[in-house]
């Protein structure tokens, strides 16, 4: 079941997708924003396997949003305009959907996104690095990711905390959260990302550590006590 939020200022647009959606069986709606920005606050929260979003938007354009949100969440462009094409697929979208839209030229699209989230799992990379460089001070640390129990972020830096040493580094933890492997480390909170297989135990919704307890939050629980029970 693919996952998916809408994004268009235009309600009645919005209504002709949501009405594709629940024609297509692969397809479950997650939930419609009239308002990008809105939309953008709360993908963390909803965590889409897709996104169907509008390009002419006066509060932030849908290429914009592309820029922003494009290397995390799949973004299907929906526009009245044939001129942004050219745009979208430079920015690697999956597919650009012309108004009105029917429910063919819909399903398609999806099909599309499906063939392509089908080869990335068919062909894996086969070379992903086991380790990560931290620029901490006036060095450049090689940090192997087996090592890495969880990390904080601060104000104005993140803490890497491994078991014997805590590495400090100006990165923020979006950087961290893109770059680690989601098959092992987790965001639970606004300030931490955790490393699934370095949790001694779990009391209520904290995660403990190393003997620290780890907050998991509203907006992380249901995805972090789904992958816990499996």
């Amino acid at each position: 079941m693919i996952k998916c939020i809408l994004i268009d200022d235009e309600p009645l647009a919005l209504e002709l997708l949501e009405s594709h959606i629940n024609r297509t069986d692969s397809v479950e709606l997650l939930q419609s924003f009239t308002n990008p920005i809105e939309a953008m606050q709360q993908l963390d929260q909803y965590q889409p396997d897709l996104i169907f979003c509008d390009i002419q938007m006066p509060e932030l354009t849908g290429v914009q949003f592309s820029k922003i949100a494009g290397a995390k969440f799949p973004i299907i462009f929906t526009t009245a305009y044939d001129q942004y094409a050219v745009q979208g697929y430079e920015l690697d979208v999956i597919d650009y959907l012309l108004k009105p839209i029917s429910l063919e030229r819909f399903q398609k699209s999806v099909l599309k996104f499906q063939d392509r989230n089908t080869t990335k799992i068919s062909n894996p990379e086969t070379n992903v690095p086991d380790y990560i460089f931290v620029k901490s001070e006036y060095k450049t640390l090689k940090i192997n990711l087996a090592d890495i129990h969880y990390i904080k972020g601060m104000a104005d830096y993140v803490t890497i905390v491994t078991a014997d040493k805590k590495i400090h580094t100006l990165e923020n933890l979006k950087y961290y959260e893109k770059t680690l492997p989601s098959s092992n480390f987790m965001r639970v909170h606004k300030s931490y990302i955790l490393a699934m297989d370095k949790i001694e135990f779990i009391e209520r919704n904290r995660a403990v550590i190393l003997g620290d307890y780890i907050p998991i939050s509203d907006t992380y629980k249901k995805a972090f006590f789904d992958r816990v029970n499996g």
